[in-house]
């Protein structure tokens, strides 16, 4: 197979029915499509695209400068290329009620399965940084509604993310969380908990799925998949992990060859050309081009 034959809706059902197992799904994050493949090959449940992801590789901060048809073409580049189901962060909704709307039917229609967005004013800032502000919980809530009802495909994701915790405390994060939920959020995304005692109270307090995000050097301690499965964590994202790990692997690299002068000395540390053409299938599509090329009409067509 050179394409992913399974369609959107496909995807998105199989994901709903992963859910409702009540196994913990893990997504790691993906900075550009052959991520997303190598995700596949080892046997994950999704692919995330975090919106820090999205900036950083258009060079720029996650402060809420990226566009919502950058990272739709973005995160649909990903999701077209891999049969697992992908989710996106989508920032706030890139604007108000009716630009929500918009905004869900675009990521719909770039075959993703689910987003999040989140309760902070625009332009937002990481949820791992200090000085984050939020819109009122009603009117959070008229969000959440409005996606819910703009959707078309009703196995779409919509996962509300709260960052009440960092600005409001612990209490208003659960209290919102429950509002969110009553205007329709299939999922809840408790952003910068601190502690796997506060993941544990978040937990029993909201009577729903959570999203959790185990991103690396923020304010969250890091949890075991052990751990959130006794948790009953429903997701978990690795969202910046990936894009981590390639870019200090290049980094070390540049600096080696610019102090050597060679490549030789980080050969070991690179992904091979066999490994390369093997992720990206290059034997299937010269397979495919040969049968092609070699194809005759039957005599009489």
């Amino acid at each position: 197979m050179i394409i992913n034959n399974k369609t959107h809706q496909e995807k998105r059902a199989d994901f709903r029915s992963a859910l409702n197992t009540g196994k913990l799904l893990e997504f790691p994050g993906a900075f550009n499509p052959m991520v997303a493949m190598i995700i596949e090959q080892y046997n994950f449940d999704g692919v995330y695209c975090s919106g820090a992801v999205m900036a950083n590789s258009l060079g720029l901060p996650d402060i809420g400068l990226t566009t919502m048809s950058e990272v739709t073409q973005f995160a649909g580049n990903i999701a077209k290329v891999t049969s697992l189901p992908t989710i996106m962060d989508a920032d706030t909704g890139f604007g108000e009620m009716m630009n929500m709307v918009r905004t869900i039917q675009e990521i719909e229609n770039a075959g993703i399965a689910g987003c999040h967005f989140e309760d902070q004013v625009n332009p937002k800032r990481c949820g791992h940084l200090d000085g984050k502000q939020l819109i009122d919980k009603s009117e959070m809530a008229k969000k959440i509604k409005a996606a819910v009802d703009s959707r078309n495909d009703n196995n779409f994701l919509v996962i509300a993310r709260t960052d009440a915790r960092a600005v409001e405390g612990f209490d208003s994060a659960v209290d919102r969380a429950k509002a969110y939920v009553d205007a329709g959020a299939d999922m809840i995304f408790p952003e910068a908990m601190e502690s796997k005692a506060e993941f544990e109270a978040f937990k029993k307090a909201v009577d729903t799925n959570l999203l959790v995000n185990m991103t690396e050097f923020g304010k969250s301690e890091l949890l075991t998949r052990k751990e959130l499965e006794n948790l009953g964590i429903s997701i978990v994202i690795y969202p910046v992990t990936t894009q981590r790990l390639a870019m200090f692997g290049v980094e070390k690299g540049l600096k080696t060859i610019k102090e050597t002068g060679s490549a030789n000395a980080v050969l070991d540390i690179m992904q091979t050309r066999s490994r390369l053409y093997e992720i990206l299938n290059y034997s299937g599509y010269n397979n495919y081009d040969k049968s092609l090329y070699n194809f005759k009409l039957k005599k009489g067509q």
